[in-house]
Formats: structure tokens, sequence, C-alpha cells
């Protein structure tokens, strides 16, 4: 209990902040395209869902990935092979919860500086 009041007060760091900030983008974006957030930060053993929203009857996971600029790759490409590993094991965790789990997409919403890019089915499970 301890040491969850410690996380609880430690202060958010910039690249947290920043992280925030992106996720608040995409999710206002996502929102105006038609789709509707379920749960936010999904956090499990296996990894992190950023976003997981609704389009119609398809739950749909999304990376969100923000960078200053595109000089190293930018943002989408920094969607590596280990980080879509660890976003198809929590998803797989995520839809446990669900008798008969959906029709399901994994897409990134890529923020490179004030350029956002929607990348549906952006990742193959």
């Amino acid at each position: 209990m301890k040491e969850l009041f410690n996380a609880l007060m430690r202060p958010r760091t910039d690249k947290q902040i920043r992280g925030q900030a992106g996720e608040d983008d995409a999710l206002a974006y996502l929102t105006r395209q038609g789709l509707t957030l379920v749960e936010r930060n999904f956090r499990c053993k296996g990894g992190e869902i950023d976003l997981v929203m609704q389009q119609r009857g398809m739950l749909v996971f999304v990376e969100v990935r923000k960078r200053a600029d595109n000089r190293h790759g930018g943002a989408a490409a920094s969607v590596t092979a280990a980080k879509q590993a660890r976003l198809v094991i929590a998803a797989q965790i995520y839809l446990q919860r669900y008798r008969t789990p959906p029709a399901c997409r994994f897409d990134v919403v890529a923020i490179d500086g004030a350029e956002l890019s929607w990348l549906q089915n952006a990742i193959d499970e």
C-alpha cells in the first residue's frame, strides 16, 4: 500500500505530461471521427493499451505515439515489433472479459509535431 501511495504522490515527468497530452489529442480526434471511448490506459502484466475505442460493433485498440518531429523516423516508426507484441498480449488479456469477443483491430495515432495521422489496421495480430 505504501508503494502505491508513493507512486501516486510522485510528480509526473515532462515525458509523461507530453504523453498524456498526446493521448488527449488522439482521443479528441477519434471522438470527432465517430469512435467512442471504452477504456483509457488499460494496464496488465503483458503491457498497456493507450485507448480502447469502439467504432460501430468493432473494438479498436489504439496505440498513441507522439514525437516533437520526425527526425528519428517519426512517431509511427517507433511502434516496434516488440511493442506490437506487447499490444497483442494486452489485447488478448483485455478480451478475456468477453464471453464472445467482438471483432477488433489495432490502430496507431502518430503525432509528429502538430501533424496527427490515424493509421487504421496498423498492426497485424
